[in-house]
């Protein structure tokens, strides 16, 4: 796939790999059957459906009965969220200020504190355990940003919300106490242990990491009861009903074994063409300032940068004609006339959020593309 080198969106979008297409066909034609369904064709798929669950399980450290599957990160981070809160009528949540909208919508509908960041994006934990009041049912912070690249300290926030939870127990406070990843953008770059990480739940997204879009999974800690979206035949462990995307999980699991297998090599990797470019477009651009944490704080794969007087999408739409696609923001608000929330959380000012780009790089991006995108950088800005 040399001929994608030039494409720099894959936070918005991966393309798939040709092993995740491969172990699609066969669903699509001749093993069409629902797996619900008694006869033996149809047990057979319940078969490749419960091997692709452990499939994927085993990438996370868990039990195959503690995935569920969904139509996309959307879908599980709402699940998640509504599955806990509408249990809990006076719960009260904590999430941070540069979620996803999937995770921020859903929140608005529940009693909750948005938790502030630093002005490189990350969470500092004790504002975290200062937001929990006794009545906080769920935390929600996402495991990598989907704008900026930050990576946040998810063990650090487990071991402080063990803590609060003995310390609930010793004083007669029942209410539970869950924490949720969205994991969605680590998935190709970080461990993803949930014992490790000390989570109660993790989404992850099938169209992030080279598998089909509209397909994605929620890790549910044993145990842990959610209250579904979608009610009907009681499939997903009655956490999700409706017939299985057999075809869309074959691809999901295909793809999800092959990242899982070398992401340390593969974040060694991007990360280094990633320097490479942010120091290329430093020198020829000294203008422009990098958004966000620096080192291993930073998504493997993530460049943001703000170019002082430069408008975004017209800065898109000229690297788009010379065969670079980057974006402005979250492709999910693309379409939104208004600021980044997550660069406006960072202290920027609307003008700054609208002089910025977002690169993201791949599996299929080279050391000579990201050279190149930066010296066309250089010259549409020096033309501006």
């Amino acid at each position: 796939m040399a001929e994608i080198s030039n494409y720099f969106d894959y936070a918005a979008a991966t393309p798939m790999l040709p092993e995740a297409i491969a172990a699609m066909q066969p669903f699509f034609a001749d093993q069409f059957y629902n797996p619900s369904a008694l006869y033996l064709d149809a047990r057979a798929n319940r078969g490749h459906l419960e091997l692709f669950r452990q499939i994927l399980a085993s990438g996370l450290g868990a039990r195959p009965t503690e995935i569920v599957f969904t139509a996309g990160g959307t879908e599980a981070n709402n699940v998640a969220i509504s599955g806990i809160m509408s249990q809990h009528a006076d719960g009260h949540m904590v999430t941070t200020a540069i979620e996803h909208d999937s995770v921020l919508e859903p929140a608005r509908e529940y009693a909750h504190t948005l938790v502030g960041v630093t002005p490189k994006g990350l969470i500092e934990e004790a504002d975290i355990i200062a937001a929990i009041t006794d009545k906080t049912v769920l935390v929600s912070v996402m495991y990598a940003n989907n704008e900026i690249g930050a990576i946040q300290p998810i063990r650090e926030i487990s071991h402080a919300i063990e803590v609060i939870r003995k310390q609930r127990k010793a004083n007669g406070n029942t209410y539970p106490l869950f924490l949720h990843t969205d994991a969605c953008q680590a998935g190709n770059y970080l461990d993803m242990q949930v014992a490790r990480l000390g989570i109660d739940l993790l989404t992850i997204n099938a169209g992030k990491v080279y598998g089909p879009k509209q397909c994605g999974a929620l890790f549910v800690r044993a145990g842990l009861k959610l209250k579904p979206l979608i009610s009907g035949g009681g499939q997903e462990w009655n956490m999700r009903s409706g017939t299985e995307n057999l075809a869309n999980i074959a691809g999901f699991t295909a793809a999800w074994s092959i990242v899982r297998h070398n992401y340390h090599d593969e974040a060694r990797r991007v990360s280094g063409f990633r320097d490479i470019c942010i120091a290329e477009l430093q020198k020829l651009v000294p203008a422009a300032t990098v958004n966000g944490p620096k080192g291993n704080r930073r998504l493997a794969n993530n460049i943001h940068i703000t170019v002082p007087a430069i408008d975004n999408e017209r800065l898109l739409m000229e690297l788009d004609e010379q065969g670079f696609q980057v974006a402005t923001g979250s492709a999910c608000s693309a379409s939104d006339d208004e600021p980044s929330h997550v660069l406006k959380a960072l202290g920027l000012s609307d003008e700054q959020a609208q002089s910025s780009i977002r690169i993201t790089l791949g599996r299929y991006s080279t050391e000579q593309s990201v050279l190149e995108l930066a010296e066309t950088i250089a010259k549409i800005v020096a033309l501006s």
